[in-house]
């Protein structure tokens, strides 16, 4: 059946197609479960690497590094095994997997054995992170998509802000095995909830094709559409990177304690920016959007880099939240929106690649920065990097020579399967 409707309370003639589905809120929850379990343990990870094996700063940064290039490959495996095999069975061997490596980070002995399970938990997460925004974004009403992805996308931010003031706090207060698991607990209950309260939807029958037309389908070109918000995504996710990898050790270079605070101030304004965001984007484009965000982003991160006391690093934190909180899910939203339906799940992986490649990528550059300079002057080239961003967004405008046009918001929507979660 086509997706439950509401009545716009502007104009009670108008059907809005619905949002808040059972589906999608225990889809954004399961989401948040998900990120939680990699936020709380993103962190802390460096510091407790750092104090168990003694490595370099490098060495440090393959913690993070090598599990973003393994989610990163996973995703592009992914891709390919959803024609062949179930989502469902992939899903939850990819929480599995997650489960099963976060368990055992703890015992691990070597600083080799640490990063073999990184890799494993990188592989788990990547087919995990892959499967469920498709799911969700089969379910988005097509003209509300913004919105959506701006709801959905506060899991992730959630998780973001909570995961590494927890992670931080409990190894502080209780030890490192604690921490893995809870993060095991949170990843594996993702699985009762998904199956008890049937939020998977059905999955969409393939369309019948002649064998030319599955030929054309099978060598589809690539969207060469979705290049730029990608690339956009890498630059912002270098900055965030930065931030998860050095900002305990930071604190302790500048003797400021409570580092943690920053993300937890960072939920905030990200909690107020998301859903104007996300309207914002529906209504006006994403350059209403993109272009002021990365300016207080690369305001925080100068803000931060200067941080000596305890009242500027919460305001950084706030300025960024409205930043990131309002970048990350205009450029996922971007990026399906200029996808057909049936392309989402290659979007969804490219979105998410770009961000883990982004990460990777910002805990090994700046990890190699911060070991010539220090942490403070790092912050300063990671701001640089939102320079960037808006060099290459705005020349991107200019050679398109036209404005982003937004996706009407009320819509007919088409049809689509019946989904057996929705009475």
């Amino acid at each position: 059946m086509p997706q439950p409707e509401s009545h716009s309370p502007l104009n009670p003639s108008i059907s809005v197609p619905q949002l808040w589905t059972r589906s999608f809120i225990v889809l954004t929850l399961s989401y948040f479960l998900l990120f939680l379990c990699l936020q709380m343990l993103l962190s802390p990870l460096p510091t407790y690497t750092k104090d168990r094996f003694d490595p370099g700063d490098f060495t440090v940064s393959l913690v993070t590094s090598l599990f973003a290039l393994a989610a990163i490959a996973s995703r592009f495996l992914t891709a390919g095994l959803m024609r062949r095999v179930h989502r469902n069975v992939l899903l939850f061997c990819g929480l599995a997997i997650a489960a099963g490596a976060t368990a055992v980070y703890s015992f691990a002995e070597s600083i080799e054995a640490l990063l073999l399970l990184r890799i494993g938990f990188g592989v788990g997460f990547g087919i995990a992170s892959t499967i469920m925004p498709t799911l969700v974004s089969q379910i988005i009403p097509r003209g509300r998509i913004g919105e959506g992805i701006g709801y959905f996308g506060l899991s992730t931010s959630l998780a973001m802000s909570f995961g590494p003031l927890i992670g931080l706090s409990m190894l502080d207060d209780y030890g490192f095995p604690p921490l893995t698991v809870l993060g095991t607990l949170s990843v594996a209950f993702i699985i009762p909830l998904l199956l008890g309260f049937r939020a998977i939807p059905a999955q969409p029958a393939k369309p019948a094709m002649n064998g030319a037309a599955a030929a054309n389908r099978t060598k589809a070109p690539f969207n060469a559409k979705l290049l730029v918000p990608a690339s956009l995504n890498v630059l912002l996710s270098i900055t965030y990177g930065g931030l998860l990898s050095f900002l305990a050790l930071f604190g302790k270079e500048v003797h400021l304690g409570h580092v943690g605070l920053f993300f937890l101030f960072n939920v905030f304004t990200i909690l107020i920016v998301r859903p104007i965001s996300g309207r914002l984007f529906d209504s006006r484009g994403h350059s209403a959007v993109l272009i002021p965000a990365a300016i207080l982003i690369f305001i925080s991160l100068t803000l931060l880099s200067f941080a000596d006391n305890l009242l500027l690093l919460i305001v950084s934190a706030l300025i960024y939240g409205l930043g990131f909180g309002a970048t990350q899910p205009t450029l996922q939203a971007w990026m399906l929106r200029d996808s057909a339906p049936e392309q989402h799940g290659t979007a969804n992986s490219l979105y998410y690649n770009a961000t883990d490649l982004g990460v990777a990528a910002g805990a090994m550059a700046l990890g190699i920065v911060a070991s010539h300079t220090g942490y403070a002057i790092m912050y300063r080239y990671s701001a640089c990097f939102m320079l960037i961003f808006l060099l290459v967004y705005c020349t991107y405008r200019l050679a398109a020579g036209k404005q982003d046009k937004p996706a009407p918001v009320l819509s007919r929507e088409p049809k689509t399967v019946s989904f057996r979660t929705e009475k």
